[in-house]
């Protein structure tokens, strides 16, 4: 007895999938694995410092100053899953060429970006102490928020191969005033998806929450993954300064 043929549906599903997509997801999880070596050796001073010291928070001052190698080392990753989108897998190459080409306007970004939350958080801190504190919460966090974000989307920007789109067209190199012209058009695409926005600073917030507390699982296999998440959330909301020019 003969059972009934299959449909068309189930012979999709039992169907196995083509050579490209095994070859795209081993290149994806590659990526992945070897990003997060180039970003635990990258930021090793700080990781060092963060196993040394007992109590972070009561030297803050200090790991806001050494959390500057972080900046070039996420421009290096981004360039990783740029690459990663355009068919390349050569993580290690891709990794420090875009750790050297954007580390200046990296540093910068990033140094301004912790300047600004240091105050914020210190103002918060001190507000919090008033009979009027617990009212303006709200715009610490909503600021703290804006500024990570637009951080986070500048080193995107500065990390892509062919340089950041201009405000006039064209690309180009990354320069001090170069920068500065990308900083208003970046913070107007930021706060428009100010919902994109909002989930990538709770994404990097888990980042770096599972690096603190297991920090060499979070490491070697969740810091890539969620910094991908990340970055392509960034890319699309700078869909317009990303977007290929004539």
């Amino acid at each position: 007895m003969t059972g009934r043929p299959s449909s068309p549906s189930a012979r999709s599903l039992l169907r196995p999938a083509r050579q490209g997509t095994y070859e795209k997801v081993f290149a994806a999880a590659y990526t992945c694995l070897a990003t997060n070596v180039m970003l635990a050796v990258a930021c090793a001073p700080l990781f060092a410092a963060l196993a040394l010291v007992r109590d972070p928070a009561a030297s803050w001052p200090f790991f806001a100053v050494l959390s500057l190698v972080c900046a070039p080392a996420l421009a290096g990753a981004f360039r990783c899953f740029a690459a990663l989108g355009s068919g390349s897998s050569s993580v290690v190459r891709t990794f420090w060429a875009g750790y050297r080409s954007a580390a200046r306007p990296a540093l910068a970004v990033w140094a301004a970006g912790a300047a600004a939350v240091s105050v914020l958080v210190v103002d918060a801190a001190v507000v919090a102490r008033t009979t009027w504190g617990p009212a303006l919460a709200p715009f610490f966090v909503t600021a703290v928020a804006l500024v990570v974000a637009t951080v986070i989307a500048l080193i995107a920007l500065v990390a892509e191969p062919g340089g950041p789109a201009t405000p006039g067209g064209g690309r180009g190199g990354a320069g001090p005033v170069r920068l500065r012209a990308l900083v208003r058009p970046c913070v107007y695409l930021v706060v428009r998806r100010w919902y994109l926005a909002a989930a990538n600073t709770v994404v990097l917030a888990l980042a770096v929450g599972v690096v603190l507390a297991r920090p060499l699982p979070g490491l070697l296999l969740a810091c890539a993954p969620l910094l991908y998440a990340v970055w392509a959330t960034t890319r699309f909301v700078l869909a317009p300064m990303t977007a290929p020019r004539a």
